[in-house]
Parts: C-alpha cells; sequence; structure tokens
C-alpha cells in the first residue's frame, strides 16, 4: 500500500506513533522516526525497523528545520507526513496557568506547523505529498479535566481543514481523532476511573494502536485520495454511545 513512499511520523519512540512506523514498514514503506530525545526507545524502533532517525523538540521551529534540511539529504524525499508529537496533562479549566496553556499550543499545534512547514516545499516541487495530523475525540467533545488538550485538539481540526484548502490537490492533508487507545498513558487511567469511561464506547474496550495506525495509514496512502480535509474519528463508537 505504501511501496517506494517514504514516511516521517512524528512522536514515534512508542504509543500510537511507534504503531504508524511498524505498519507503515509492514506496508513497504521507507520509515523515519522521530523523538524529542534520543532515548533508547527510538534507537530500538530505529533499529528494529532499520529506519532513518531525526532528533528534536517539535516545538523549535529552527532545530526542526535543521533536522528536516539533514535528512532529505539522506533520504531524498518524504511522501508522508504523519504528525503524532504530542502531550496531553490534565489541570482544571480554573487552575490552568499561561504556562502551561503556552507549553501545550507549543508542541501540539506549532509542533505540527513547524514540520508542516519544514515538509511541505519540497512535497510542493514533487508535486505530490500526503500529510496525516493527530487530532482526538476530545478536539470535538472537550473535556472538563484538560481543557487545555482539548482545545490544543480543536486547533489541529482546524489547522488540518485551512492547510487542505491552500494545498490541495497535489498534497492531500487530513487528520484522524482517535478516542481511548492503548498507550503508555493509559497505565494511569486504573485507579482515576477513566478507564471505566473508555470502556463505556460501543466497542466496550479501548483500542489498540495499531487498529489507529490502519486509519492513519489509509489517509496517508493513495486509498483515499478522494478524502481532503476531513478528520476521521476513530473511538469505538465512544462519542456517540449517549453513555
Amino acid at each position: 500500500m505504501l511501496k517506494d513512499k517514504t514516511i516521517l511520523i512524528t512522536g514515534s519512540s512508542s504509543g500510537i506513533g511507534a504503531a504508524t512506523a511498524r505498519l507503515a514498514k509492514e506496508y513497504g514503506a521507507n520509515v523515519v522516526v522521530h523523538g524529542r530525545t534520543d532515548s533508547p526507545e527510538l534507537d530500538a524502533i530505529a533499529k528494529e525497523l532499520n529506519a532513518e532517525k531525526i532528533v528534536c523538540d517539535v516545538s523549535d521551529k529552527n532545530a526542526v528545520t535543521s533536522e528536516i534540511n539533514k535528512i532529505l539529504e539522506k533520504v531524498k524525499k518524504i511522501d508522508i507526513l504523519v504528525n503524532s508529537a504530542g502531550i496531553a496533562p490534565a489541570q482544571n479549566f480554573l487552575e490552568s496557568t499561561d504556562e502551561l496553556w503556552l507549553e501545550v499550543f507549543k508542541v501540539n499545534v506549532l509542533g505540527t506547523n513547524h514540520f508542516c512547514q519544514a515538509v511541505i516545499p519540497q512535497m510542493q516541487k514533487n508535486k505530490y505529498g500526503r500529510i496525516v495530523n493527530i487530532a482526538s475525540i476530545r478536539g470535538f467533545t472537550g473535556t472538563a479535566g484538560s481543557t487545555v488538550y482539548s482545545a490544543s485538539k480543536a486547533a489541529i481540526v482546524n489547522i488540518t481543514a485551512t492547510m487542505a484548502k491552500q494545498f490541495a490537490p497535489d498534497i492531500i492533508v487530513n487528520a484522524v481523532a482517535p478516542g481511548f487507545t492503548n498507550t503508555p498513558m493509559s497505565k494511569t487511567w486504573t485507579d482515576s476511573g477513566i478507564m471505566a469511561l473508555a470502556k463505556s464506547a460501543l466497542s466496550g474496550r479501548v483500542a489498540e494502536p495499531k487498529e489507529i495506525a490502519e486509519a492513519i495509514l489509509f489517509l496517508a496512502s493513495d486509498k483515499s485520495s478522494f478524502v481532503i480535509g476531513q478528520t476521521i474519528i476513530v473511538d469505538g463508537g465512544y462519542s456517540i454511545s449517549g453513555k
């Protein structure tokens, strides 16, 4: 499905990003992985997939641009960009500080923008590109315990549509909005009661990262050529469960 395509996945040390990297390799892509730091986890997945890697803080535009320029010297082109890097701190709205708002938006929103701004010019030159941003169901529904995160993901939904309008048809931009997913972050859910909420989805369970990765790579492939500017909700029916 992705044979001979080069795909860059941000935040691919673990969770949805790592699952997407592994599945992309299965589908024939040349994979470039990314992490904020040169961690053992990033090294391990790069070795596992025989993948190139880049290391930078997504919120640092100069660092992102530098890393993209360096990796393009090696791989020559990036056909697909998946923006999976993000943070999800939980904090009550009334207690949320300006510092927290700025931190979350720098990573979740500006981080996405920085990679798009660095990669799109060579996509334009090649007259081909696929970009898949990672939003969240909270970008549509919000959540009382994490207003800042929800707002940042709502911004991703809007940015996705706006970018699609500007860059189609050569560069197709879409997003995936996952529901509750079994990632390292989910290990904290049991005691907080969030797991019970997650299981109220029509599926009766949380998603596995590979299930989200399948949706991401559908949008990254030419099989979705007529899907443009959309944010696809992949939440096991949670958002319509009425529970």
